[in-house]
């Protein structure tokens, strides 16, 4: 019966030191770090990954990750510096590298991110209140983004969180004012092309008056060449006929009658009602003019 007894009490007391031993060693992994904390009171950190010891009962440990944390941001309208409207859509990355002020200020990340979405959007507000929308869009986006990382980076260092990155993934117009903006663009565009055309049309005018311009000085030009030639020509034509009319009368009188025939019988459809004793007709009789 002692034995008996004796077994179970030395049983009870191995598991009693089992439970003490297990509860006075815990294990860190690679992707946390530990804060011990005794009588609520933190006492030591523990980066290095492993197993570790602690005083069982009275040492309790809190894990906090050491990874990079994603903070989304939900988006928010931002007055831009020419008071025009911006939905920003943002987020961030952090990394907490101060768990003892991390567990002294905020204590879980639920915290954290809670604490970080209020100063990351005071930190957007601040900075793209500054900036044109033109600026935000497209030309210095960049560095807007790197100025709310700085600024929310100095305001996050007192919860022992280190800003990794901070980005705007979207900035936008509000719907009714993108529309607004789009109408205003397409009537500013067919007024620009109305004013391209019309100065299409303008040009176009002068150019077709300065080439019938020239079309009119060209065919005058040559109209009075040929007027001069064609002068010239008569002139040579009578001169001619004026010399040969004065060696050979007679054949200059039968010239002129061929000529007269010509005129007045080439037609197919001239009808000449005549006397056949006509002087007309005289080198068709037997006379002379045969």
């Amino acid at each position: 019966m002692r034995l008996n007894l004796a077994g179970g009490a030395i049983a009870a007391l191995i598991v009693v030191a089992l439970i003490i031993a297990y509860g006075a060693l815990f294990t860190v992994y690679q992707t946390r770090q530990a804060l011990v904390v005794r009588l609520g009171q933190p006492v030591r950190i523990v980066t290095e990954p492993g197993l570790h010891s602690k005083i069982p009962l009275i040492d309790s440990v809190i894990n906090i990750d050491k990874r990079i944390l994603d903070l989304e941001n939900p988006a928010q309208e931002v007055i831009a510096s020419d008071q025009k409207r911006l939905v920003v859509d943002a987020f961030a990355r952090y990394r907490i590298t101060d768990p003892l002020k991390f567990y002294q200020t905020v204590g879980t990340v639920d915290g954290a991110n809670l604490q970080l979405s209020i100063l990351l959007n005071s930190a957007l507000r601040r900075v793209l209140g500054e900036a044109t929308l033109t600026q935000v869009v497209r030309d210095q986006r960049e560095h807007l983004m790197t100025q709310v990382r700085d600024q929310l980076g100095a305001e996050a260092q007192g919860f022992g969180i280190s800003m990794v990155d901070v980005r705007i993934r979207r900035a936008d117009l509000p719907e009714q004012n993108s529309q607004a903006v789009y109408q205003r663009m397409q009537t500013e565009r067919q007024q620009e092309a109305a004013q391209i055309r019309a100065v299409g049309e303008q040009q176009k005018r002068e150019i077709i008056a300065s080439a019938d311009k020239e079309v009119a000085i060209t065919l005058a030009a040559a109209t009075e060449e040929a007027e001069t030639t064609r002068g010239q020509g008569d002139a040579q034509r009578t001169k001619i006929f004026a010399q040969a009319f004065g060696k050979d009368p007679s054949f200059a009188s039968f010239y002129r009658s061929m000529q007269a025939y010509d005129t007045a019988l080439g037609q197919g459809d001239a009808t000449v009602v005549l006397s056949p004793n006509s002087d007309f007709f005289r080198y068709f009789s037997r006379g002379p003019g045969k």
